[in-house]
Formats: structure tokens, sequence, C-alpha cells
């Protein structure tokens, strides 16, 4: 099978953002299907491909995989114009692409919603099946986060209910998700939950060492956050939790924030100006090289604005990495994954807007090496039994294999 794959923000694994794609490639590619990626530019992304002028794109084999990275920049730090702008200038780009280039089958994932766009002009165009893979309900989380452009706003759900209907299978990436896509698509749709998946190898409590980041110490409890500083992530709840940790007189719990994003610079001049010596904030870290860190920090953190459609809708790769690396989690917001993290006994869940309760949490963890190492044990258990990356490659590989064998039957 030769298959076309557009994912704008695409990373591997020596850059500093997610690499799921990059991984499931990898498994198509061992099962002896053809892959190639289509992709836009990004500084995260840990790409270095050479350029094609007269093609005026960048293109080379990365571990098998032939990706096309065409030179559209894009920040997460830019304005929503800009970022707007980026999207659409991609999905125009990869409609050409769609139209163009040899393939069986199409497969496209967001975000942003526009990432659809290719897949619907290979299937309506070329007769192509096409499978189309949500990471997050748009235009939900817009409209919660406080976008009230109408045009936009029906843009996104216009698009968002053809890519439903349109493709021959979704995949969704949490239980929101899939119920999101089951109440917009023909009841007879195939909707498959693949959430992101634990990286066993790269992100084990075996890499587990004193951490060398400047400003910790080695008697230090560590909470780490790793991973975008958004809006969407809400971080300023780590802050309260920091100045209420400040009034307790701790000097020992640190706040690690790693990673970028818009909010970054913000959050770092707001913790000086309140004198928070206990938030470090530190760049992000190529993947891998963040398996080491993550291993020794003593717990991780999970932080999203205290929004509804957050509860069961996202599927943060960052909790993921905790699984792997043995560390607990504290979580400061319902759904499912608050639901895992208690069933499974493998970290604290707080409520939202609250950071006394935070603080204590903390506090508790950092008093109590036994029940953290308990807590450890058995993140590394539940990401080995439901989310090792091998696991939902394996079902990703099917769920596009029976989309090809049926479309062509």
């Amino acid at each position: 099978m030769r298959l076309l794959y557009f994912h704008q923000h695409f990373a591997t694994p020596q850059g500093s953002s997610g690499t799921r794609s990059y991984e499931f490639a990898r498994a198509l590619i061992a099962r002896g299907h053809q892959v190639t990626i289509i992709c836009g530019a990004h500084k995260l992304s840990g790409l270095d491909l050479p350029y094609d002028e007269a093609k005026g794109w960048h293109r080379g084999n990365v571990d098998g995989i032939d990706v096309i990275s065409l030179p559209l920049a894009y920040s997460n730090r830019d304005s929503l114009v800009r970022r707007g702008l980026a999207y659409v200038r991609f999905a125009l780009r990869s409609v050409r692409l769609a139209l163009t280039l040899d393939c069986d089958l199409v497969f496209a994932t967001s975000t942003p919603i526009t990432a659809v766009i290719p897949g619907l002009a290979a299937k309506w165009l070329r007769g192509k099946p096409f499978v189309f893979e949500v990471r997050d309900l748009w235009p939900e989380l817009p409209r919660a986060l406080g976008l009230r452009n109408p045009f936009l706003l029906g843009g996104m759900s216009l698009l968002e209910l053809l890519g439903y209907r349109s493709a021959n299978a979704c995949i969704g990436l949490s239980p929101g998700i899939v119920e999101g896509i089951r109440s917009r698509a023909d009841e007879r749709q195939s909707v498959a939950m693949i959430p992101n998946g634990s990286d066993l190898n790269l992100f084990h409590p075996a890499k587990r060492a004193r951490l060398t980041l400047p400003g910790i110490w080695p008697d230090d409890f560590v909470a780490g956050f790793t991973g975008a500083h958004g809006v969407a992530n809400g971080l300023d709840a780590l802050l309260d939790v920091a100045t209420e940790l400040k009034r307790r007189g701790d000097t020992r719990v640190k706040l690690a924030f790693i990673g970028d994003g818009k909010e970054k610079e913000r959050l770092a001049a707001k913790a000086t100006e309140l004198g928070l010596t206990n938030c470090l904030f530190f760049p992000p870290v190529p993947k891998s090289e963040l398996g080491a860190i993550t291993a020794s920090l003593d717990c991780g953190l999970m932080v999203l604005k205290d929004i509804p459609a957050f509860y069961r809708g996202t599927s943060p790769n960052k909790f993921f990495d905790y699984l792997a690396a043995g560390i607990p989690v504290v979580n400061n917001y319902p759904g499912w994954l608050a639901g895992l993290i208690e069933e499974n006994r493998c970290g604290i869940v707080v409520p939202p807007g609250d950071p006394i309760t935070f603080a204590d949490a903390l506090q508790r963890l950092a008093a109590d090496p036994a029940g953290r190492s308990a807590m450890g044990a058995a993140a590394r258990g539940l990401g080995e039994k439901e989310f090792a990356r091998p696991l939902l490659a394996e079902r990703f590989v099917a769920t596009l294999e029976t989309v090809a064998r049926h479309h062509h039957a």
C-alpha cells in the first residue's frame, strides 16, 4: 500500500514535539507499506532535509519515511490570524499533492481542522479511500477557548461534518473525541479510538538520575510540566500553587516548566514579579533527551484550563510520557485521564482552581518516597498494559489496512 499522510506538525525524535506520526509511519513501513508524509515547517520538528528549488519544498528520506516539508513556517507563538493563514496555505498546497502523487490511500490528521481538505480532495476528485484522524474537536475547543467569530466557527463546523461523513473511517484520540465524531457522522461510520501512547524505551525508569538542571539541588522535590505553554494549558494555575508553597515557607518543592509556547515569556515574567524562585523555566528539549529528564522528575504535572470540553476530549502526549517514565501524575481537571489515575492509583487528582489542595498533594508526595515509588510503578504498569506504542501502532496499521482492503474489494 502506498500511503499519503498529511500532518502539518510532523516531528521526529530529534525534534521537541509529539512523534505519533513518525512512530506510526515506521510501523506501516515495517509491514511493507510505503509512506509519504506531507508536513509544514516548524522549529520543533527535528527535520533537516535538502531543498528542491524546482519543486519549492524540502524532501528526503527519514528512517524509511519519504518526507515532503513545505516551507510554510508555523509557531504556536503566532497570532490567531497568522496561524490561520498558515493552516489555509498548507491545506491549499497539500490539495495539489493529494491530486497528483501516486497513492492507494490518503490519511490526514488534525489539528488543524484544515488538514481534512487534501483528504476530501483525494476522496472526491480521485476516488481514493480516506481516513481522517481527529486529535481535537473543532469548533468545540476553539469556541470553549473564547473564539466567537461566526464565520470561522461555521467554517470549522462544516469541515468537521464533511470530514466525518466523507472519510472511509475515522480515528479519535480520546473517548470524548470518539463520541463527538459519532454524534455527527453517519451511524454506519467506522470510528476507532487510538489514543496517544507511551514510548516504553525512550521514557524508562532505568534512565532515572540526579537532575542537573540549573536551580535544582539534590534534596529538591521536582514536579515537572513538559509540553506546550499555551492558553489552553492554563499554567497560571501552577503559579498559584507556587505562591501557596511560598506562603508555607516550602523551599524544597520546585516546579519545572520544560517546553515552549506563546504564554511562556509572560509566565516567566509573572513568576519573577511574584518572587517565585520555586518556578524554573527551561527551553524545549529534543524527544531523544527528554526521556531521561522525565524519568528523573519526582512527579509529572497534568494541567489544563478548567473547560468541560477538555475533560474527555484530549489525549496529551505528556501524560503517556509520565506513565512510561514511571513517575506519579498530579492532575488538576476531571475526565477520562483523571479516572485512569484514580483507578490505577498512579497519582493524585486535585480539583481545578484549588491551589491549596494542589500544594497539599505535592507536599504529600514529597514526604512519602515509598508511596511515590508505588504510584510510579503503577504508572509504568498502566503504560505497559494499555498504552504501549507498539500495541497502538498495530491497531492503527490494522485500521488503515482494513480500509484499503475493503475499498479495493
